[in-house]
């Protein structure tokens, strides 16, 4: 009988090509990010992506960038990793210590709210926005708040 198969993927990219799959449902023309919260056990917890309240009828919403605040996407958006900790279920005491895998480097905003949950680890893929304020702001926040973060060297997972 044959051993077991030593080509399986890494947890880190199991995780982070369920984060990928969940950027596949943003509506969002120009970016589209997804998130996946894993627990130390190997266990997905939670799964988000950038989009509008789920109430609001998206396919109404103004999608593009304007000057005029109530046309602009980026006032009603979402972003991927606050919607996985909204989607989670259970108690938030779960997540502290977990992973989160994100295809994009978190905003200043979500940086602290993952810092808040307790998220301990930030896994992303793409850091578009490296060395903008926004982008400071973030790994300060995350450095500060003793979050780890790396970046994961992936090929497209549908190659």
């Amino acid at each position: 009988m044959p051993g077991k198969r030593d080509d399986a993927i890494s947890w880190d990219e199991f995780f982070m090509r369920v984060a990928w799959a969940a950027a596949l449902r943003s509506k969002d023309p120009n970016t589209q990010v997804g998130a996946c919260i894993a627990g130390p056990d190997h266990r997905i917890l939670s799964v988000g992506y950038n989009g509008t309240p789920s109430a609001m009828d998206d396919d109404e919403f103004p999608w593009d960038t304007s000057e005029d605040p109530l046309r602009d996407k980026h006032n009603y958006v979402i972003h991927a990793e606050a919607n996985a900790i909204l989607n989670y279920r259970g108690s938030l005491r779960d997540l502290a210590g977990a992973t989160v895998y994100v295809t994009l480097f978190p905003c200043q905003e979500c940086a602290k709210t993952l810092a808040q949950a307790g998220i301990g680890e930030v896994v992303y893929l793409d850091d578009k926005y490296d060395g903008t304020e926004g982008n400071l702001i973030s790994k300060s926040v995350l450095e500060r708040c003793g979050v780890r973060t790396r970046q994961l060297q992936l090929p497209h997972p549908l190659d």
